[in-house]
C-alpha cells in the first residue's frame, strides 16, 4: 500500500499523471496524416477522433453502471486503466497496420480513458473536502493543455514517426498510471460503496442539485469540443483565408491553451467566491461570445485574435467547476459514479453537437453556425438555475 501523503502532494501527482495518461487521447490525430499515406486512405482523422470519443462514452457508461470508481480503489482503477489503454494503443504498432485495426484499438483506448480522466477527478475529490474547485481546475487545465499540444508541434513544424508517437504516449500513460498506483493512496475522505446499487440512477434523477450541475455541464460540453474542432477553420475564415498554416496552428494552440490556464485560475477564484459563481460567469461569458458572432459583426483584423482568445478562456473555465458541483451534489460514496456518468452523457453530447454544426456548415455562413454554439450556454444557464432553485424531493442523493 502507498504511504499516506498530503493533499497538495497528491494533487501534484494526480495532475502529472492525468496529463501523461490523457496524452493517449489525441495521439491518433497526430499519427493520422502518416496513416493516410501508408493506407492510401484520405480523410480518416474525423473517424479516428470519433471512435475514441465513442470508446470513452462506452467506457464511462459501463464504469458508471458498475460503480467501479466507488466500489474499488480508484488509485488501482486508474493504474489498471492506464495499463490497458497503453496496451491498446501499442497494439497498433505491434499488429499489421490496417484501418480496422486502428479503429478497434483507438476505440479501446477511449474506453479505458474512462478509468483515467473521471477517476482522476474522483481521487482528487477524496483528498479535498474543501477547495475541490481549485484542485479540479488544475486537473482539467492539464487535460486542456494536452489537447492544445499537437497544434504547437504543428506550428513548429515538428514531425515524428507515427510509431514513435504511439510508443511514447503509451510509455507516458504507464508512467502516469504507476505514479497514482504506487504513490497516491486512497484519499482520507473516500467512502466505499461496497455493493452494486441499481437503484442509484433513479435516485440521481430525483436529485435537483445534481441535475442542475449536470445541465450546466451539458450546456458547456455542447459548445466546448465543437469550438475546438472548428476553431482552425474559423481562424482561417476570419483572416480572409490568407493566414499561413503554421500561424493558424499557433493561434489555435494559444487559444485552446489559454483555456487550460483559465481552468486553474478559475479554480483559485472559486476558493475565494464559489464554484457556482465561476461556472455561471464562464458559461454566460462564452454564451455572449457566441451571440456576438450571431450578429455578424465584422471584426477588425487586430481584434480577431483577442476576441477568440477571450472566448477560448471562457469556454473552458466552467468545466472543473461544474464537475465540482456534480461531486458536491451527491454522497461521497457515489461521487465516482456521478462524475463518470455525467462525463459519459456530456461527451456523448459533443458528438451530436459536432455533427449538427458540420451539417449546418454546408449551407450557413460561418458566423451563423459557429454563433449557434451559444445554444448550449443559454440552455445550460436556464436549466442550471431551474433545477438548483427547486426543492429536493424525498429519496434524492
Amino acid at each position: 500500500m502507498p504511504q499516506a501523503i498530503s493533499p497538495s502532494s497528491a494533487l501534484r501527482l494526480i495532475v502529472i499523471a492525468q496529463f501523461l495518461g490523457t496524452s493517449l487521447w489525441f495521439a491518433g490525430n497526430a499519427a493520422a496524416p502518416e496513416w493516410e499515406i501508408l493506407l492510401n486512405k484520405e480523410g480518416i482523422t474525423p473517424m479516428i477522433t470519433s471512435v475514441v470519443q465513442l470508446g470513452f462514452i462506452t467506457g464511462t457508461l459501463l464504469y458508471a453502471l458498475g460503480s467501479i470508481p466507488d466500489r474499488y480503489s480508484p488509485s488501482k482503477v486508474f493504474l489498471i486503466s492506464a495499463i490497458l489503454a497503453s496496451f491498446s494503443n501499442i497494439c497498433i504498432v505491434i499488429l499489421p497496420l490496417s484501418y480496422p485495426t486502428i479503429l478497434i484499438f483507438r476505440f479501446l483506448v477511449g474506453f479505458f480513458l474512462a478509468g483515467i480522466y473521471p477517476v482522476g477527478m474522483k481521487i482528487a475529490a477524496d483528498y479535498f473536502e474543501k477547495g475541490l474547485g481549485s484542485a479540479l481546475g488544475y486537473l482539467v487545465g492539464a487535460l486542456v493543455l494536452g489537447t492544445a499540444l499537437p497544434f504547437l508541434l504543428k506550428a513548429l513544424e515538428v514531425s515524428f514517426s507515427w510509431k514513435y508517437i504511439l510508443v511514447s504516449t503509451s510509455a507516458l500513460a504507464i508512467i502516469g498510471g504507476f505514479l497514482i498506483g504506487i504513490r497516491v493512496p486512497n484519499g482520507p475522505f473516500r467512502k466505499i460503496n461496497p455493493k452494486l446499487d441499481f437503484g442509484l440512477f433513479p435516485k440521481f434523477s430525483r436529485n435537483n442539485q445534481l441535475k442542475g450541475a449536470a445541465s450546466g455541464y451539458f450546456g458547456h460540453m455542447w459548445e466546448l469540443y465543437t469550438f475546438w474542432a472548428f476553431l482552425p477553420g474559423i481562424i482561417f475564415y476570419l483572416n480572409n483565408q490568407s493566414i499561413s498554416s503554421s500561424r493558424q496552428s499557433l493561434w489555435t494552440f494559444l487559444i485552446i491553451g489559454a483555456g487550460g490556464l483559465s481552468c486553474a485560475i478559475g479554480g483559485i477564484i472559486a476558493t475565494k467566491t464559489s464554484s457556482q459563481k465561476v461556472a455561471m460567469a464562464s458559461l454566460i461569458g462564452s454564451g455572449i461570445c457566441g451571440l456576438l458572432f450571431l450578429t455578424g459583426i465584422e471584426f477588425p483584423k487586430t481584434l480577431i485574435f483577442p476576441f477568440l482568445l477571450i472566448w477560448g478562456i471562457m469556454v473552458t473555465a466552467d468545466s472543473p467547476q461544474f464537475s465540482t458541483l456534480v461531486a458536491q451534489s451527491v454522497q461521497p460514496e457515489n461521487r465516482g459514479t456521478a462524475l463518470t456518468l455525467v462525463n459519459c452523457l456530456g461527451f456523448g453530447l459533443t458528438i451530436f453537437s459536432i455533427q449538427f454544426t458540420q451539417f449546418l456548415s454546408k449551407f450557413l455562413d460561418p458566423y451563423l453556425y459557429f454563433g449557434l454554439l451559444s445554444i448550449g450556454p443559454v440552455v445550460g444557464v436556464f436549466l442550471f438555475r431551474f433545477f438548483r432553485n427547486k426543492k429536493a424531493p424525498d429519496g434524492a442523493l
